[in-house]
């Protein structure tokens, strides 16, 4: 057993003069993350709140109180920020919104902007 041993560490020594020992190393391309997009809500002075809650609930997934609490936020400052989503869910909630307001005759915008 132990010769076997002898014999494995010689031909490693073999392949570095004075046994030095090299670390390999491999560099690995770093991924970075796709940028993120705001979804925003713009208030205008012709769509019912009650259809601005509507849409809040149908396309982005919330609660009807966080819905009205944003809808109020819109009302209010004019726009807010209804999610941030990758660039194609983002435009794709855009498109679903719009189409909606329009299909409800409702002048409703809704835009996307990089984070």
């Amino acid at each position: 057993m132990t010769r076997i041993f002898e014999t494995m560490m010689s031909d490693r020594d073999d392949d570095k003069p004075d046994g030095d020992v090299g670390v390999a190393t491999k560099t690995r391309a770093r991924t970075q993350r796709p940028p993120l997009y705001k979804v925003l809500l713009l208030n205008d002075d012709y769509t019912p709140m009650e259809f601005v809650v509507h849409i809040l609930e149908r396309f982005f997934g919330m609660t009807h109180a966080q819905a009205f609490e944003l809808m109020l936020v819109v009302h209010k400052k004019g726009v807010a920020v209804v999610g941030v989503f990758s660039h194609e869910i983002a435009e794709t909630k855009v498109a679903q919104v719009m189409d909606f307001a329009r299909r409800h005759q409702h002048p409703l915008q809704c835009t996307m902007e990089k984070e």
